[in-house]
């Protein structure tokens, strides 16, 4: 793939994980700044990496969340516990990676990622009904 097709790959798979209203949004808000960042995001984070083979789209978004929790990335993760839906991960996965993240990631990072889940599963349940 080109560059062109590279982003463009990255963009559809953006939306299937992330959502379309999140990608817009982040595209909207495109500036000089972060305009180069945006491109490098799509074209390798999503274009590259997220459409390797190797590994389903599932046990990427469980992975992610993993490695989230032990950098205690806050923003990243809610992003990534609310699209991990759109990758077939269910809640009770979900928990099962924070209960291995207690032991591997430490305690404070795993009651910090059980907090932030609860609040996303709670948020996720409002928008439901």
């Amino acid at each position: 793939m080109n560059d062109e097709q590279r982003y463009q790959r990255g963009i559809e798979v953006r939306r299937a994980v992330l959502g379309g209203s999140h990608v817009d949004r982040s595209l909207s808000q495109l500036t000089p700044l972060n305009e180069e960042f945006q491109d490098f995001i799509s074209r390798y984070a999503w274009g590259e990496i997220w459409t390797r083979p190797g590994l389903a789209r599932h046990t990427r978004s469980l992975i992610t969340i993993a490695m989230l929790i032990a950098l205690n990335r806050e923003a990243e993760l809610r992003m990534h516990l609310k699209a991990a839906v759109n990758n077939g991960v269910t809640r009770e996965e979900i928990k099962e990676v924070l209960m291995q993240s207690a032991l591997y990631c430490g305690l404070p990072a795993a009651n910090s990622a059980f907090h932030l889940a609860a609040e996303v599963f709670a948020e996720q349940d409002r928008e439901a009904d």
